[in-house]
């Protein structure tokens, strides 16, 4: 079974001032990197540095996070399209999720995944077939 990573799970591996949830990302990316069974996508990634390098409030090194970006991108990988994206809208308007959450629920289903780390989506979810999980709470 697989395991899809939001970007904010991802952040939170490199986010000095929350050390409580930096512990617990990394424990759990630890866990599913050993089981080989860790899914991102390429909206994931891109997120990712950007959110790394801007809108944390100690930004990465871009070169640092450069390295994270070349990293996860070695892991198994979900290409959004335009399939997917046209997929996504039908979904964000069906389970009235913000666009970009709908995006990440579809690649996730998309890659066969069963369940999504995610913090900014209802704990305990299922959307066909796949289990939403806050690491966090």
């Amino acid at each position: 079974m697989k395991s899809f990573f939001d970007t904010n799970v991802l952040v939170y591996l490199f986010d000095a001032d929350s050390p409580d949830k930096r512990g617990k990302a990394r424990a759990l990316f630890q866990k599913h990197a050993e089981a080989g069974d860790i899914l991102l996508s390429t909206q994931v990634l891109q997120e990712f540095y950007v959110a790394v390098t801007r809108k944390l409030a100690r930004p990465l090194d871009a070169g640092v996070a450069a390295e994270a970006v070349s990293s996860f991108a070695e892991l198994p990988m979900v290409q959004i399209d335009s399939k997917l994206i046209v997929a996504a809208v039908h979904r964000s308007r069906k389970h009235q999720l913000s666009f970009w959450d709908a995006l990440v629920v579809q690649a996730a289903i998309e890659g066969h995944a069963s369940t999504l780390y995610s913090e900014d989506m209802q704990h305990g979810q299922t959307l066909d077939g796949l289990k939403v999980v806050n690491p966090f709470s």
